[in-house]
């Protein structure tokens, strides 16, 4: 993996300390919140509440991520679980569109797998699909926000995605990190770039990056 030095001050003495204060304080001022919704999802969507997945953290270390599961487990007549679109259910497609199913994802804050801003975890099948360039997303901790999220989320293409990932390690900076948290607020508050239709979501990198590797 690229090597990875800290930019400065802030991400090398601030950064952590003060994702995992305000992490506390949101799972504390929001606990309300998060009951509410954990309940809603056992009566809506049935149990468990929380879906987890391995995600490559820092140093593509894995780790689990949690989020509010926005699906039911409804199945076919031989029992397989239905496509991805039909168990989506209204209430599910309102948590997506207000990010509301990430809030679990503060708890993974808390343990030291994320940060509040910086590359999105995506999935351990990618790692092997990342140029060297891709893989400095890894130096440092996946985010609940970023600045691909706030460039475009879902509906940038994947080198572009990428870019601006690797673009945001290189020069972490308090004044940036503020930035995209205002941006965040202002798109979730606005539910722009935001696809709650799982066929309309991105296409998997490997699955991309295969079929270009075969095209050439």
């Amino acid at each position: 993996m690229t090597e990875h030095k800290p930019f400065g001050p802030y991400e090398r003495f601030v950064k952590r300390p003060l994702d995992f204060l305000i992490a506390l304080l949101g799972l504390l001022l929001l606990s309300p919140l998060f009951l509410l919704l954990a309940l809603l999802v056992r009566l809506k969507l049935g149990a468990p509440v929380l879906f987890t997945q391995e995600r490559p953290g820092r140093g593509e270390k894995i780790f689990r991520l949690c989020k509010f599961r926005t699906m039911t487990d409804a199945r076919d007549e031989k029992g397989e679980l239905l496509p991805d679109g039909e168990r989506l259910t209204g209430f599910g497609s309102f948590l997506r569109a207000t990010s509301l199913d990430e809030l679990p994802e503060l708890l993974n804050i808390l343990r030291g797998d994320m940060a509040l801003i910086g590359p999105r975890p995506l999935l351990v099948r990618y790692l092997p699909w990342y140029t060297e360039q891709e893989r400095l997303r890894h130096a440092v901790r996946p985010g609940l926000t970023g600045l691909a999220q706030v460039s475009g989320r879902n509906f940038l293409g994947w080198d572009r995605r990428l870019a601006l990932d690797a673009a945001y390690v290189k020069r972490i900076t308090f004044w940036g990190d503020l930035k995209i948290v205002g941006k965040t607020v202002w798109k979730v508050f606005r539910r722009e770039d935001v696809s709650v239709d799982t066929d309309q979501t991105e296409r998997y990198l490997d699955e991309e990056r295969q079929q270009e590797g075969q095209a050439q």
